[in-house]
C-alpha cells in the first residue's frame, strides 16, 4: 500500500499548494478529499489519457477545502477527456447525496454529481469497500458541521486519516495501533478556535498520536507560517509514503 500527499493545505492554499487530497494506491486507488488545486496534481502526476485513473473518491465533510475540486471532476466526466472513462465511486457523509443536490441545484444543475459518478453514503462505524480497500468512518468533532475520520486497511496494513478534528478520545480510537496516522495540526494556539472546537494544535495531534500507539505520525493541514519543532514530520505536496 503506498500513499501520496497530492495536496495537504489549511483552508487557505499554502503558496503553490493544492488542498486536502490523499491518494493510496493498492491495489486499487482510492482518493481521500478532493479539494481545490488536487485535480490538477492528479492531472499533472497521475493521468492517463489527461484524466486521474481513480476508482474512488472519499468525502470527510462538506467544507470546501475537502470537497472543491468534485466540480471541475464532473465537467471532465460530464463534457472533457473523461466521458468514456468508467466513473469513480464517490462517498459522502450520511445524508451527502441530498448535500450534493443541493450544492448542484445552486451552481444550475441539481443531479450534476450523481449523473457522473457513482454516488454512495458511507455511515459512522460501518465498514464499507473501495477500491479494494476495506474503510471505517468514525464521526469527529468539527465545530458543528458533521465529519468523519477514516481508516483504510488492504488487510495488511493501516492508514488512518483525522480530516479535520478538534480534540478528541475518539481520534485514538481511530489511529489505534495503525502504521500511519494523517492527523491535522491546524492551529498555532488551542485559544484561536471558537468555543466548540474544530481542529488540532500540533501538541494536541501528538497526545492522540502517542495515545493510539500508531507507528508513524505525519501532520497535515498545516499553515507554512507555522514551522514544526522537535523533529515533528510534516505533509507537503508531492510526498510519497510505502507501506509495503
Amino acid at each position: 500500500m503506498k500513499l501520496t500527499v497530492v495536496g495537504s493545505s489549511p483552508a487557505w492554499p499554502n503558496p503553490g499548494g493544492a488542498q486536502s487530497g490523499y491518494l493510496i494506491e493498492g491495489p486499487g486507488r482510492l482518493l481521500l478529499d478532493c479539494g481545490p488545486g488536487v485535480l490538477a496534481r492528479l492531472r499533472e502526476h497521475y493521468s492517463v489519457n489527461g484524466w486521474p485513473q481513480v476508482d474512488a473518491i472519499v468525502v470527510s465533510h462538506f467544507h470546501l477545502d475537502h470537497w472543491g475540486d468534485l466540480v471541475p471532476w464532473v465537467w471532465g466526466l460530464m463534457i472533457g477527456p473523461a466521458r468514456e472513462d468508467d466513473p469513480p465511486e464517490l462517498w459522502v457523509p450520511p445524508t451527502g447525496r441530498s448535500e450534493l443536490r443541493a450544492l448542484g441545484g445552486r451552481l444550475g444543475m441539481p443531479e450534476m454529481f450523481e449523473e457522473t459518478f457513482q454516488v454512495r453514503e458511507y455511515a459512522d462505524r460501518e465498514p464499507f469497500h473501495a477500491a479494494g480497500l476495506d474503510v471505517s468512518a468514525i464521526r469527529l468533532p468539527h465545530y458543528t458541521l458533521e465529519t468523519y475520520g477514516f481508516r483504510v486497511t488492504n488487510g495488511a496494513r493501516s492508514v488512518a486519516y483525522s480530516g479535520d478534528s478538534g480534540p478528541s478520545e475518539l481520534l485514538a480510537e481511530l489511529a489505534c495501533d495503525c502504521d500511519l496516522f494523517l492527523c491535522e495540526a491546524t492551529l498555532e494556539r488551542a485559544e484561536l478556535d471558537g468555543d466548540l472546537r474544530g481542529h488540532l494544535t500540533a501538541d494536541e495531534a501528538v497526545a492522540a498520536f502517542r495515545a493510539s500507539g500508531a507507528r508513524r505520525l505525519v501532520l497535515t493541514h498545516r499553515p507554512q507560517e507555522l514551522p514544526l519543532e522537535n523533529g515533528l514530520e510534516l505533509a507537503h505536496d508531492g510526498l510519497e509514503i510505502d507501506l509495503a
